[in-house]
Parts: C-alpha cells; sequence; structure tokens
C-alpha cells in the first residue's frame, strides 16, 4: 500500500503494475473502503466485467496529474478510456465527489 494526498485527504492505494494484477483489478471483490483505491500502471482504460460495485475512474498522466474523471462506472456494463493517460485509479463510487477532485489537480505520494 502507498499513500497519496490530495486536498488535504489520504488515501491508501493499492498498486496493481504488472500482467497479472492489473488484468484481475477488483474483479471479484465485494467493495472498496472509502479512503482507498487500486492504481493500474501502466493502463489507459478499464471494463467493468465481473465488477459487483460501481467505481470513480481518475485517470493520471506519469506525474499523477488528474487529466480525465469517470463518476459511477456500473458493475457489468461499464467501459471507459483515457487517451494518453498512464495509469488509472478505481475509487469507490462517489470518491470523486467527496474528494472534491478536478481534471488538472496532482495527487502527491507521501
Amino acid at each position: 500500500m502507498e499513500k497519496f494526498l490530495i486536498n488535504g485527504a489520504t488515501l491508501e492505494i493499492e498498486l496493481a503494475d504488472n500482467f497479472l494484477k492489473r488484468l484481475r483489478g477488483l474483479m471479484f471483490r465485494s467493495r472498496l473502503a472509502q479512503g482507498r483505491g487500486l492504481l493500474l500502471a501502466p493502463c489507459n482504460s478499464v471494463h467493468m466485467l465481473f465488477m459487483r460495485f460501481a467505481i470513480d475512474v481518475i485517470y493520471l498522466d506519469e506525474n499523477f496529474c488528474i487529466k480525465k474523471i469517470v463518476r459511477d462506472l456500473t458493475p457489468w456494463l461499464g467501459i471507459s478510456f483515457c487517451f494518453g493517460a498512464w495509469g488509472a485509479l478505481e475509487l469507490p463510487s462517489g470518491e470523486a465527489q467527496r474528494l472534491n477532485l478536478v481534471v488538472g489537480q496532482k495527487f502527491q505520494r507521501t
């Protein structure tokens, strides 16, 4: 787990940085707790097959700057992409709003 800061909040982020971890992602998990996330890197798209809950997806560049925000991606049906993104940060649905995230903001590693 790594810790990231944004807008005064600390997030605990699990890193999926190899093929198998990215392939599994959050599939088959029952939920993702508030304040936690999964960073898929490198990654510029996500699908929601075999997912049991909605998520927010925050697409990042190599400097952890937000390129795109996708809110409330639907389980089983959702698909999303961001050309030019380096990573996709998956958060519980509603986290982007709770954290007041906007395109252009930058996450800080602690």
